[in-house]
């Protein structure tokens, strides 16, 4: 079962940043054999939901983002994260489900805008995200828009 931490990047302890920087690291980059730049400037102007497993392991992680940092006039979910140790038990449909909770008593219950790779089409459908706009490259991975009314 997985506890959540919501916090903005003030209040991330260094080692929850750490442990954040290395499992985002750790999917985007060495798993998924991507080299992009990570750190984008929004990490500052976000909220972070940090998933922790009884070990006390961080194995979940989403950026909550405002309206205006990714979208204009929508808030955005980013840098959605399940590490290998929780992969295929649910914990993405926890985490995600989690994240607009948070989404909603944070920013208000609006719509909510995400880039999503493509190959995981059917399981943001599955949460209420439908496409919008063409499917387009971004670090070398197909993505689509897709939008959470």
């Amino acid at each position: 079962m997985l506890q959540f931490k919501c916090v903005t990047f003030q209040e991330l302890s260094l080692d929850e940043l750490y442990a954040m920087l290395r499992l985002r690291a750790e999917v985007f980059v060495v798993e998924q054999d991507c080299v992009y730049q990570d750190l984008d400037d929004k990490d500052q102007m976000s909220h972070h939901l940090l998933g922790f497993d009884e070990d006390g392991d961080l194995v979940a992680y989403t950026r909550l983002v405002p309206k205006g940092i990714s979208y204009e006039g929508y808030p955005s979910i980013g840098r959605v994260i399940t590490s290998m140790k929780v992969r295929r038990h649910g914990a993405g449909k926890i985490l995600m489900q989690k994240s607009i909770e948070e989404i909603y008593r944070l920013f208000g219950k609006s719509p909510i805008k995400i880039s999503a790779q493509c190959y995981l089409d059917k399981f943001y459908r599955g949460l209420g995200f439908v496409p919008i706009g063409e499917e387009y490259l971004e670090d070398g991975i197909p993505h689509v828009g897709m939008l959470l009314k």
